[in-house]
């Protein structure tokens, strides 16, 4: 049930995106430096974020990657979706294994499969925007906790 480090990246740039909304195509090298993600790493990525039509890209020398979404519409969970399904927390929630004797009265799976939809429900419910105003709250914070 772990974030891949691909996710978190993918989480990361978009993200970034969503902060720079409104000012045009961003560089690469611009959304990979404040996240902290290998640029090279970030290319591949957010030509998967593009194919799923959750970023634009534009070519040239003023070109670069924009979000597709508004920030309030984007979600979490959509990201995760594209990137690398949403994580299960064991393999046969969903899908009965044919081979485990218990699939068909195993009675963990009912707390499994609620599990599972609390976690969605999270992605889900947690748009760009709720992330854009939890870092400005951050910041905020940070800056009034600085005396000199």
């Amino acid at each position: 049930m772990l974030i891949s480090k691909k996710s978190r990246y993918a989480l990361k740039a978009v993200f970034e995106l969503a902060k720079r909304k409104g000012e045009g195509p961003v560089k690469i090298a611009d959304i990979a430096k404040p996240q902290a993600i290998p640029q090279r790493f970030l290319e591949a990525i957010l030509v998967q974020l593009k194919q799923a039509g959750l970023v634009e890209s534009r070519r040239g020398s003023e070109g670069g990657y924009m979000l597709a979404r508004d920030p309030e519409t984007l979600t979490v969970g959509d990201v995760l979706r594209v990137v690398q399904g949403l994580p299960e927390p064991v393999e046969c929630v969903g899908k009965p294994d044919a081979n485990c004797p218990m699939s068909m009265s195993c009675v963990f799976i009912p707390m499994w499969e609620k599990m599972m939809n609390a976690i969605t429900d999270v992605y889900d419910s947690t748009n760009f925007k709720d992330l854009l105003a939890e870092d400005l709250r951050k910041c905020k914070k940070a800056s009034s906790d600085y005396v000199i």
